[in-house]
């Protein structure tokens, strides 16, 4: 099927592509970023294990994000300019998780940085939101995407949690750190509304 004249239809696969290298290299940063212990003994690993820990919550949070849009662009049929603005606005925000964790864990969890964390969690949120909500103007309300997506409910959720996350840090930094952990539960599952589209 030829596209009308003067439209340009444009493949879902480069987008594809380009995120899942930006993402493999966020996760290749991160792992750069762990450094060996100072001493050989068991007790030198022990204490860098808060580092692994947060190590461990970025790559989970990372994995959700490229499970999820790898869910997402496979629901939907076209893309145009704007949704390709959109990803990078996305992909924006994930590149500083590496940035952000490697301040907190160095930090030892000081408030600024446990702060920043969340911040730099909440935005990927806020970016992927406004990706499917330009995927859903593009492809349509009544596309694949459209349905699967609905009210969103599940997202302002997630939002409302990190906003709460964020300002428990300037009372208890780990309050903040529990709040970041429960948004990951949350979203561990590949989102079934467009899974099982």
């Amino acid at each position: 099927m030829s596209a009308p004249a003067g439209h340009i239809t444009l493949g879902k696969g480069r987008i594809e592509a380009f995120s899942d290298g930006v993402l493999a290299i966020i996760i290749t940063i991160m792992v750069l970023e762990l450094h060996t212990p100072e001493g050989i003994d068991l007790r030198a690993l022990l204490e860098t294990g808060h580092v692994f820990l947060l190590y461990a919550l970025s790559f989970i949070y990372v994995g959700i994000y490229w499970n999820n849009h790898h869910h997402l662009m496979h629901a939907v049929a076209k893309i145009n300019g704007g949704v390709l603005w959109a990803n990078l606005h996305l992909l924006f925000w994930l590149s500083l998780i590496p940035f952000t964790t490697r301040w907190m864990g160095e930090s030892d969890f000081a408030t600024i940085p446990t702060a920043a964390y969340g911040f730099s969690l909440l935005m990927p949120s806020i970016a992927y939101a406004i990706l499917v909500r330009v995927l859903i103007a593009v492809n349509g309300r009544d596309s694949a995407v459209g349905q699967a997506i609905g009210s969103d409910l599940k997202g302002h959720v997630s939002t409302a949690i990190y906003l709460l996350g964020i300002a428990l840090t300037f009372w208890n930094s780990f309050a903040g750190i529990a709040c970041y952990v429960v948004v990951a539960l949350i979203w561990l599952v590949p989102d079934r509304r467009i899974e099982r589209d």
